[in-house]
């Protein structure tokens, strides 16, 4: 087990002091460590791995799924078909009690995986000076006071302060979620800057994009941000889903009710009716095995799995089944911005060249797009500016894109594969005639990067220095600007400030280019060769798009009452942007972490309801935000794909991750991951989540009248000193056999019309609802009336009492069979071409059922096991006859209800 000791090193605040404070206070010099300081530093704070938690066993985690009171109830049922001597039933049940078991095991069994997915996140290895030497050790033996160097690619092993930047560039979206690679400075930053904007820091387990960089290491294990974060998972609480605390509670009412009514009857038999105890003792059990309803575990279980496969044909892996549940009830889902509402992918939006503006269209970094000024296509090319515009975002650039599997890619920074995409959606993609000569890489002092090249015009024998960086910066070192015709004239400064702000006010990010010719001998570019005598050519902005899939997704869950919120790293002017192009309801106030900190929890919950977009935020604001929306009584779905998602993952009642950009910390905290990362799949994911509701309270309206039907036909026998229509034996028959295998058709129902245009269901309405107690009730005297007036029909017409009592199981099964195409429809008529028809589930079943009740009819060993007998066609025509009667009465009911009031 990892050292769970936290480096707690003695600096405070790393990010707000000067990086020479942050040396003397941890007592280290730019030189490094000694071996025998690092040494004496590891003992004290301990290895740089996170802290695992204790793991139960594997015989407690198995004895855990046994406390459930439903399975308990199946055990007991299991006991007493075991005293009735039904030993083959008693092995059918613990059988289904196992396969519940081991099922729930495997699924559930896998939450302690996020953590170890975080500590996977650490970098295996980091660069150090030891000794003032440069040495290359396991991530592991980093302490306070070591002092990293970082290259690009590496992944930062620990929380560093830097002290010496060059163009240094960090990913950090895997932490705060912003999009865009972070520029890093040595500077202090405000004491109360929130993680996204401590420049002077690298944290563990970012990703190094460009330039070089030394920190100090300040932190390690559990003491890094990741560490933080990391601790914020492991003491989240799973939450019990809807479903399941409705079972829990329906099992306990059952359970209840039957010991109740068994002792209630037991009494009123032996001391009213003067029944011989053991006799009325036999009667009694066989009446808690009609009560208890042994197939709805297993059903219900069943019901769950097959949501599930159907979920994975649309690319939403379900990683715990009451999740799908879960799913059909949620009112809210809480989405982070990049790489879930949008692709994740910088792509150049906008072009703005002389008096025009461009739009660019395309699909991420993919090289294909065109160019509209208003409607009408525009070629770039046939415009020096814009062509020159697109080649300069061609040279003056460092990245490179690369499709692998059908997808293009970008190798450096993002901002750089957006301009190498325009440039290819504009036509150019050759630099041969173009070769570099020089450059100067982009800083943040000056902010611009230039580059010089050979002018491959044809013709030309001179070069070009082509310039692209923040536009302010570009635009003072330019004297003229170009217009569509080629022509120059002094730049206008006012118009273009303007142009800027008129594209960042679309959550743009707006870079400037410029040129200037030189002639053929100048062989170096340097700072004074752009300052001042530049051309402008224009400017471009640059957006994180939004999926046009999860355009519709959120305008399909406004249709189908569920809220949509935003919650982001990003900056809030880009935040409010996406979410109006998205399509979000409220996006005229956007609420930030630094917001989120001076609120207290009821501010914090008046505003949440109000607001639809939360931007700088941080893995605490977002499990804030989860917790008051979920305090509003809110079923809430968060979806993300970065370590900074997994506490809030873990804490809302469904944590969707991303399975393609998605960290193995978020996918494993999540309950649902997508697979094709596809935000517009979570619109699916509601629809089989709710049609899986739909059809658990179809079984639960299937088996429990069932079983009331059967139970108050015995109670009325023992009440009334009557001969029992059905024996024990019989009924554990019809349940374990008939009942089950018509209830599993039901798993296999289709969605009803309209299931996306209702609203999500309250989290606290039982699943018993009105309708179905109403139901529960209608069916059981139906059914009680079917089988007593079967068997007393029978025994007017002269049969024996085995045959009236077969044809009381028989006409029990058929009411079942009628009643299962009665059951299947919630909202409509079941008497229609379609509801016949039936699925191929059903016919399945039903033949099944057929089979099973010919060879109880008519099978010598069966009727030695439970005393049946053969049957005549008339027999079985008058049996039919009472199912078509139930189908009926129950189909009334249904218009009736449809007809005076307004569908459950």
């Amino acid at each position: 087990m990892a050292d769970t000791r936290a480096a707690d090193s003695s600096v405070t605040n790393p990010h707000a002091n000067d990086a020479d404070a942050v040396l003397q206070q941890l007592g280290v010099t730019p030189s490094g460590l000694s071996t025998e300081q690092a040494a004496a530093r590891l003992q004290q704070y301990g290895l740089n791995r996170l802290p695992e938690a204790p793991r139960p066993g594997l015989p407690r985690r198995f004895l855990a799924q046994f406390n459930n009171v439903l399975i308990m109830v199946l055990l007991g049922a299991a006991a007493i078909t075991g005293l009735l001597g039904h030993w083959l039933d008693m092995a059918v049940i613990l059988a289904v009690v196992m396969v519940n078991t081991v099922l729930g095991l495997v699924q559930e069994g896998k939450a302690e995986k996020a953590m170890a997915a975080i500590r996977d996140m650490l970098a295996p290895s980091a660069t150090v000076l030891r000794d003032a030497q440069r040495v290359t050790i396991d991530a592991g033996q980093l302490v306070p006071g070591d002092i990293v160097q970082l290259e690009p690619g590496d992944k930062v092993p620990a929380d560093l302060r830097l002290l010496q930047v060059n163009t240094l560039t960090i990913q950090e979206a895997v932490l705060t979620g912003e999009s865009l690679a972070v520029e890093k400075r040595t500077a202090p930053v405000a004491v109360d800057s929130t993680v996204g904007d401590r420049i002077c820091m690298a944290f563990s387990g970012t990703l190094v994009s460009t330039g070089q960089g030394v920190g100090v290491v300040v932190g390690t294990g559990a003491a890094t941000e990741l560490g933080r974060i990391s601790h914020l998972l492991s003491g989240m609480e799973q939450l019990v889903t809807p479903l399941l605390r409705q079972i829990a509670l329906l099992s306990k009412w059952l359970t209840g009710f039957i010991l109740l009514a068994a002792l209630l009857i037991l009494a009123w038999g032996y001391f009213v009716q003067q029944m011989p105890f053991a006799e009325l003792f036999v009667v009694v059990v066989g009446l808690s095995v009609a009560s208890i309803p042994e197939g709805l575990p297993a059903v219900l279980t069943v019901t769950l799995a097959i949501g599930v496969q159907a979920m994975a044909r649309r690319h939403a892996i379900v990683r715990k089944l009451p999740a799908i549940e879960t799913l059909g009830s949620i009112s809210v889902i809480c989405s982070d911005k990049t790489g879930t509402l949008t692709r994740n992918e910088m792509m150049v939006a906008t072009v703005a060249c002389g008096d025009i503006v461009l739009t660019v269209s395309g699909d991420g970094y993919a090289p294909a797009g065109d160019f509209r000024n208003g409607q009408a296509l525009f070629d770039p090319l046939q415009h020096a500016v814009t062509e020159l515009l697109c080649r300069a975002s061609l040279l003056c650039n460092d990245a490179e894109l690369k499709q692998e599997e059908g997808h293009w890619q970008v190798l450096g920074d993002p901002m750089e594969g957006a301009l190498l995409s325009l440039a290819a959606k504009a036509g150019l993609a050759d630099t041969k005639n173009w070769p570099r000569l020089d450059a100067l890489p982009f800083d943040a002092r000056h902010r611009y990067m230039a580059s010089l090249h050979e002018d491959g015009h044809q013709g030309s024998h001179g070069r070009v220095i082509f310039i692209k960086g923040a536009p302010e910066a570009v635009i003072s070192r330019c004297a003229l600007q170009m217009d569509l015709q080629g022509n120059t004239a002094d730049v206008d400064e006012q118009f273009w400030h303007q142009r800027i702000d008129e594209i960042a006010a679309g959550g743009q990010r707006v870079l400037g280019f410029a040129f200037k010719r030189v002639s053929s001998e100048h062989a170096r570019v340097s700072h004074q060769d752009v300052d001042g005598d530049l051309i402008l050519l224009g400017l471009t902005g640059l957006i994180d798009p939004p999926r046009p899939e999860a355009i519709t997704a959120v305008a399909e869950c406004y249709q189908a009452g569920i809220q949509v919120k935003m919650i982001t790293g990003d900056h809030a002017g880009t935040a409010a942007a996406i979410g109006k192009q998205l399509g979000l309801r409220q996006t005229q106030r956007v609420l930030t972490g630094a917001e989120i900190e001076q609120m207290g929890d009821e501010a914090l919950a008046a505003a949440v309801t109000d607001v639809d977009i939360f931007a700088r935020t941080s893995p605490e604001h977002k499990l804030r935000l989860v917790r008051a929306l979920q305090a509003k009584g809110l079923v809430v779905a968060m979806t993300g794909d970065g370590v900074n998602d997994a506490p809030a993952l873990k804490r809302a009642d469904v944590g969707i991750a991303m399975g393609r950009k998605g960290s193995e910390a978020a996918k494993e905290a999540a309950q649902l991951v997508l697979a094709d990362d596809n935000f517009a799949s979570i619109v699916a994911a509601v629809s089989a989540g709710r049609t899986v509701y739909d059809n658990l309270r179809k079984v639960i309206s299937f088996l429990l009248p069932i079983n009331g039907g059967e139970s108050l036909s015995l109670v009325i026998a023992i009440l009334f000193a009557l001969t029992l229509p059905i024996t024990a034996a019989q009924i554990l028959w019809v349940n374990m056999v008939s009942s089950v295998a018509l209830a599993l058709a039901l798993a296999f129902e289709p969605p009803e019309s309209g299931v996306m245009r209702r609203p999500p269901r309250k989290a606290g309405d039982s699943i018993l609802s009105g309708e179905i107690v109403w139901r529960i009730l209608l069916v059981s005297v139906l059914f009680t009336a079917g089988v007593f007036g079967q068997f007393v029909l029978a025994q007017y017409q002269g049969a024996s009492l085995e045959v009236a009592r077969t044809m009381a199981v028989n006409t029990l099964v058929a009411m079942e069979v009628f009643y299962l195409f009665s059951v299947r429809y919630s909202y409509g008529s079941s008497i229609t071409f379609k509801g016949v028809l039936g699925t191929p589930a059903v016919l399945y079943s039903i033949t099944a059922v057929a089979v099973f009740q010919l060879v109880f009819t008519y099978t010598p060993w069966m009727s030695a096991a439970f005393g049946s007998r053969p049957l005549n066609p008339w027999q079985i025509l008058q049996i039919t006859g009472f199912g078509v009667a139930v189908l009926l009465v129950i189909e009334l009911d249904k218009w009736l209800r449809r007809r005076f009031s307004a569908p459950v």
